[in-house]
């Protein structure tokens, strides 16, 4: 028995834990032998608080109390006998006599062991069963007197006994089997105890059963009932353990991944409570705190409080419970009342604008204006405007000079292919991924009611089956209605009549007339060369020095140059061509610099060829030495251009042909063109029988582009009467405008970008309508400086200007 103890301890406990029993083998030698020792009549008392220790079979036991250290010290130290009681209360810490119970086991001390947590655990054998006679000490630990007793065993040819054993063993035997957490040595141990006593006394230790019920089995003396009590608890417990298995095995095919989640879930929220750390508490008590520090209408407030009381009642573990907590985060991450203080200094704000924009006096006059009548009045609503012009002039660049002027935060918003409303409006909570409009997102991330809010692209807006986003702009736009706009997520009012809204656009007419009819226009022309020469030395060669990390006095690019550049390197109103020209003029001499390449610091015009490569061909004016072809001017989205209108005459019926991709507008002009002269034929020196005898055919050059509008009218008009007259049209001029049956010339649009790409052009004579000398006058007349205009009313006064 020693043997087996010292060489299998670890091997034969059960599954190391503190308080697992060992397996045993001892024979009925060993047992009777057991039962003849002497036992002291006085022994030191040892209570286990959840363990019973039956005669043969060995335990370990861990002490903790210090009176049970003790006892252990001084009877290891001794004779290594004690005995062992367990506790009526295994709750109570330090029981007194009264809470122990009289019947115990006698115990021998075979081993004392120290834990590496510091704890003593001692490997105990029981051997005789006594009865608790009187209590003699009780400090340093309890003693008392005893006398034991023996097992009141029955015959051994006693048939229902033996019949009574083996079926304890066989239902031994089946737990074992189905049951997963009994070691497999058990049932090698239970198939080779011999003797009946030790069999019983072994399952009633090993047996899964309350200490109460352990107890009754060691104060039961005879053997019989004691085999039946097991039996009868191993019978339920076999029942109950094949139940278990039942239901697992249903359970483990039915249970899906998402019911094991939940039940995890709910264990690890146990824990947290048991921990005192529930992160849905702590969410909850975070959005009170922030809520005390918020400035908002009690409209809001009581929403918040509505809606967070409904967050407490939901579970975390369900869907809505991270929607419910998102809506709450946007409520406080809203800046509702805040707003950021404007600069009143119009001095300082007339600098700042001047500082970062060259020209588009327009624009910086109608900032002035809003900050001195919000100076003198405290309370304006904020004027919504609108850039009209060309790409690359400073439409977008203008709102964050605006916004720094005004001393308020910058926000800008693309509109450009937006085609939905929900994104300006916001998704209905209700949706899957809802989320607020790109309004109030944009306001929640300046964390300010009252920024300058640039709408980029606002004519670049689409529409299809989710809705018109430009509609929904109508409200935010109209400053009547957007004191109390409302995101569908929101779903409460919010105030962004303090928001001063930039809109920027490259065309009016792809813009919804209401919304249009809500901003105010203001109208941003292409710059002349002038104007181009100015923004590079001021603007851009500063910025590309800068960002391409060439010392300033290594480069130097003289006005000629970049006036080069201007003419023959870029063809547009605006100047994000020129930055990217000037940008390679400063980056092929950080080249130079890097790669200790001679160079001068002056770079001259004949270094451009090398640098930029060949230079565009330009809309130069062509010398024309043959009648019916005429310059006309054109805008377009890139601002102004020119173009020849051709006409030709061949032997035919009085056929119209117009070629050019030519759209409808420009087709009917050329129409009321070609009647006109009939009309008036004998008036301007055109023989009848032309129309009659001759087809005639128009053809506007650079087929491949679109080309539409009025204004190429009297262009037209002059180009058939040249080739029907022989006459030829004199030399650099161009002209623009609208005809109509009855001879009148009428005004048309983009006259300074026009009068712009005549320049460009080398042209010198223009011919306008006299209702457009107001365009005139309010260009720079630095700028039309070469430049004579012939204003008309008359459509025969084009022709007596024109033609030779």
């Amino acid at each position: 028995m020693k043997d087996l103890f010292e060489n299998d301890f670890l091997s034969l406990t059960n599954g190391g834990e503190a308080e697992g029993d060992f397996i045993p083998l001892i024979s009925e030698e060993e047992e009777n032998q057991m039962n003849t020792e002497e036992v002291p009549s006085e022994l030191p008392i040892l209570s286990l608080k959840n363990n019973v220790l039956f005669p043969g079979v060995v335990i370990p036991i861990t002490v903790g109390r210090d009176k049970s250290i003790k006892l252990i010290k001084d009877a290891y130290a001794g004779n290594k006998t004690i005995g062992v009681v367990s506790q009526k209360d295994s709750k109570i810490e330090d029981p007194t006599n009264d809470d122990l119970n009289k019947t115990g086991t006698v115990g021998q001390i075979l081993r004392q062991l120290r834990m590496p947590d510091g704890s003593t655990t001692v490997i105990i054998q029981g051997k005789r069963r006594f009865e608790i006679q009187e209590f003699t000490q009780e400090e340093p630990y309890t003693k008392a007197t005893i006398e034991t007793f023996i097992d009141i065993k029955p015959e051994k040819d006693d048939k229902k006994f033996f019949a009574l054993f083996s079926s304890v063993k066989d239902m031994a035997l089946e737990i074992i089997k189905e049951s997963p957490s009994i070691p497999s040595e058990a049932a090698f141990a239970i198939k080779n105890i011999e003797s009946p006593t030790f069999m019983i006394n072994f399952i009633s230790s090993n047996m899964q059963a309350e200490v109460e019920v352990k107890q009754s089995l060691l104060e039961e003396p005879k053997l019989m009932e004691r085999a039946q009590m097991v039996l009868k608890h191993l019978t339920k417990e076999l029942q109950l353990l094949e139940i278990k298995n039942d239901i697992q095995s249903k359970v483990k095919t039915d249970i899906d991944r998402q019911q094991r989640d939940y039940f995890l879930h709910q264990q690890m929220r146990q824990i947290q409570e048991e921990l005192g750390d529930n992160p849905a508490k702590q969410e909850v008590e975070d959005l009170k705190k922030k809520a005390e520090k918020k400035k908002w209408s009690k409209k809001v407030q009581q929403t918040f409080k509505k809606e967070l009381a409904k967050l407490e009642r939901m579970n975390p573990q369900v869907a809505e419970y991270s929607v419910q907590l998102n809506y709450l985060q946007l409520l406080l991450d809203l800046p509702w009342k805040k707003v950021s203080k404007d600069n009143y200094d119009l001095k300082r704000a007339q600098e700042i604008l001047d500082k970062d924009h060259f020209g588009l006096d327009k624009v910086k006059e109608r900032i002035i204006e809003y900050l001195a009548v919000i100076k003198l009045k405290k309370n304006l609503k904020a004027p919504i405007l609108c850039l009209y012009g060309p790409p690359g002039v400073g439409k977008t660049s203008l709102g964050k000079s605006i916004a720094e002027a005004l001393n308020r935060k910058y926000v800008r918003m693309s509109l450009g292919g937006l085609r939905d409303e929900a994104e300006i409006r916001g998704h209905r909570k209700t949706y899957i991924g809802a989320m607020p409009g790109r309004v109030l997102q944009n306001l929640k991330k300046v964390k300010t009611s009252n920024p300058v809010f640039v709408l980029d692209e606002i004519d670049k807006l689409a529409r299809d089956s989710h809705g018109d986003p430009s509609s929904a702009l109508l409200e935010v736009l109209d400053p009547e209605q957007n004191f109390a706009f409302n995101d569908n997520y929101v779903e409460l009012d919010y105030d962004l009549s303090k928001v001063m809204f930039v809109a920027t656009a490259n065309s009016l007419s792809t813009i919804q007339p209401a919304l249009r009819d809500r901003m105010e226009i203001i109208e941003i022309n292409g710059y002349t060369v002038e104007e181009k020469l100015e923004i590079a030395k001021k603007y851009l060669l500063p910025k590309q020095i800068k960002e391409n990390g060439v010392p300033k006095d290594h480069i130097i690019i003289p006005d000629e140059v970049l006036e080069k550049v201007i003419e023959d390197y870029t063809a547009e109103s605006g100047v994000r061509g020129l930055e990217k020209r000037v940008g390679k003029l400063v980056r092929y001499r950080a080249k130079q610099i890097a790669m200790d390449e001679p160079y001068e610091v002056n770079i001259k015009i004949d270094d451009l060829q090398a640098i930029l490569g060949t230079a565009h061909s330009k809309e130069k004016y062509e010398g024309i030495d043959i009648p019916g072809v005429v310059t006309g001017l054109a805008w377009t989205q890139n601002g102004g251009d020119i173009l020849f209108i051709e006409t030709s005459l061949s032997p035919g019926k009085g056929k119209l042909t117009l070629t050019g991709n030519l759209g409808d507008v420009m087709k009917e002009s050329a129409v009321i063109a070609l009647e006109f002269l009939k009309a008036h034929a004998k008036d301007l020196g055109i023989e009848a029988t032309l129309f009659e005898e001759n087809n005639v055919h128009i053809h506007v050059p650079e087929g491949a582009t679109p080309k539409d509008g009025p204004s190429a009218g009297i262009t037209m008009l002059t180009a058939l009467t040249s080739i029907l007259t022989g006459k030829k049209v004199k030399q650099k001029l161009a002209m623009t405008g609208e005809i109509t049956l009855r001879g009148k010339v009428l005004p048309v649009g983009g006259i300074k970008e026009k009068i712009l790409a005549a320049k460009r052009a080398n042209i010198t004579d223009i011919v306008l309508c006299k209702a457009n000398k107001k365009d005139i006058d309010e260009i720079k007349k630095d700028y039309l400086k070469g430049l004579t205009f012939h204003y008309v009313d008359k459509m025969k006064d084009v022709l007596d200007v024109a033609l030779v």
